[in-house]
């Protein structure tokens, strides 16, 4: 198989975790693009705390490496980040600040009120239509991983996989599974439906959307399962089944730089195939067969 490595993330100072390097300063974010490519790195991904000036730096000695650049952002917001250059952003809008009131540069305000802030936009309002039109004009992608925010909302159906966990990891999931549905102040219970709308506006808008997991959600975002399950949640949030299907195949393909060989069915390309016993293109919850 064929691996696409990220580097480490590239995160500045604030994040305290001892196996994550923390960057000095732009230098040192070259420094650390230049070595990784070096090692074989296929992207680069900026975390929380990364300074503008560091991301600057980031995005252009990957570029000169041919390397694009994703981001997990808090610190940096989409706006920001899209006219320094970055070539995508991760979790739909769930890790944007462009929306917090007394954002400071260069400072994450903590993803708690982010999503707070967010959660008050409309998410076809004119401050939202606002950014995802910059966006697009500086040609950024955008990676749903909505099974991830799922899973923190009251009223999501059980995740699927559950029965090939180990039993007691699946006791655990399903007890914070009881425990969420109970919380009746849940920020979520707002903010998921609003953010997946917000997601379907950029995709209409003529957006790159692209779809991913991540290994998150407290034990409840099962590697295979949730690739089947963030298809499902495109179409319930309102894509048709044939665009979501699109999404997770040939515009990932299209990302990566590998759509000549790989993500859509063509003479030529590798015959790289899921076989379906039903009609996905009709009825996307087939793609589980």
């Amino acid at each position: 198989p064929w691996i696409d490595a990220t580097a480490p993330y590239l995160e500045g100072a604030g994040l305290g975790l001892a196996q994550v390097h923390e960057l000095a300063d732009a230098a040192d974010a070259r420094r650390m693009v230049d070595f990784w490519s070096d090692m074989g790195a296929t992207s680069l991904k900026a975390y929380m705390h990364i300074t503008r000036d560091e991301l600057r730096a980031s995005i252009e000695e990957g570029h000169k490496r041919g390397l694009k650049i994703t981001g997990h952002l808090c610190s940096v917001t989409y706006r920001e980040a899209a006219q320094l250059g970055i070539d995508n952003l991760e979790h739909g809008f769930f890790a944007s600040t462009d929306f917090v009131a007394d954002k400071k540069p260069d400072v994450c305000p903590g993803q708690g009120a982010g999503q707070a802030a967010l959660a008050a936009v409309d998410p076809r309002g004119e401050a939202m239509t606002s950014l995802i039109k910059d966006l697009i004009q500086h040609h950024v992608a955008l990676t749903s991983t909505l099974t991830v925010f799922e899973t923190l909302t009251p009223g999501q159906p059980m995740p699927p996989g559950l029965d090939v966990l180990d039993p007691q990891l699946r006791e655990q999931f399903e007890q914070r599974y009881a425990s969420i549905a109970k919380n009746t102040r849940s920020q979520y219970a707002t903010l998921f439906p609003k953010a997946r709308l917000m997601e379907v506006e950029f995709f209409r808008a003529g957006g790159t959307l692209l779809v991913g997991t991540d290994p998150t959600g407290g034990g409840g975002v099962i590697a295979g399962y949730s690739n089947q399950r963030a298809l499902e949640l495109l179409v319930e949030s309102g894509l048709t089944p044939l665009e979501a299907i699109k999404v997770g195949t040939l515009n990932g393909a299209t990302f990566l730089g590998r759509a000549d060989r790989v993500g859509s069915i063509a003479v030529d390309k590798q015959a790289d195939l899921v076989v379906i016993d039903g009609d996905p293109s009709a009825r996307i919850g087939d793609i589980r067969k």
